[in-house]
């Protein structure tokens, strides 16, 4: 009876350390996303409907506040748009406008 004691002690022994805690903490993974592109807001603060064409297409800009963010690529150059072509011209993007808010009242 002794040595079946000692045999299960043995054995849950055993048992016990063939278990290993495994690691739980992830390992850090560091992810840079690079973009080649940064938007800008174009925001129309005048009193009156404006449709721009912002060189990718037209959009309609209520009055007051109505706005749109814009990919920023320099060179780019956006014209209104009252008939859903283009028309006049507005202004070329340029680097110094990516990130920020522009404001038509100072183009039209």
């Amino acid at each position: 009876m002794k040595t079946l004691k000692i045999f299960t002690l043995i054995a849950c022994v055993a048992a016990l350390a063939s278990f290993t805690m495994a690691d739980k903490t992830p390992a850090k993974v560091e992810k840079k996303v690079e973009t080649n592109f940064a938007s800008f807001k174009i925001v129309n603060d005048t009193g009156i409907k404006v449709r721009i064409h912002t060189g990718y297409g037209v959009v309609s800009l209520n009055k007051r506040g109505g706005s749109t963010s814009v990919t920023c690529r320099p060179g780019k150059k956006v014209y209104t748009a009252p008939r859903g072509s283009k028309d006049k011209f507005l202004f070329k993007v340029t680097k110094d406008m990516c990130g920020k808010r522009v404001k038509l009242s100072k183009y039209l």
